[in-house]
């Protein structure tokens, strides 16, 4: 049972239940495991990136121009596709609100 909990522990965070990306609380390795326990059913997601600390992570698939949502809210719009388990930060991110696309 102390396995289980310790492979559980938090290394990402889902802040809303709305949202397709989930938030590194530490630095993580490309082919590193993470728990999500926001999604319905709660799954192990295969990384597909190093994701540094602070950064987002795709806990779905999305599509280019799909909505990123964090908080609940818009914070941007995806470049590119991208698969569950990949970085999402501004090299495939765009804000309509800053200007930068």
């Amino acid at each position: 049972m102390e396995k289980i909990a310790a492979q559980r522990k938090k290394s990402i965070l889902v802040i809303d239940p709305a949202d397709n990306v989930a938030i590194a609380l530490k630095d993580l390795k490309k082919g590193e495991q993470c728990f999500v326990d926001g999604s319905d059913p709660p799954e192990w997601i295969p990384l597909l990136d190093d994701i540094p600390f602070g950064h987002k992570l795709a806990i779905r698939t999305m599509e280019k121009n799909e909505s990123v949502l964090k908080y609940g809210e818009e914070i941007g719009r995806m470049k590119t596709s991208v698969n569950k388990g990949g970085w999402i930060h501004t090299h495939n991110l765009y804000c309509e609100r800053g200007g930068g696309k």
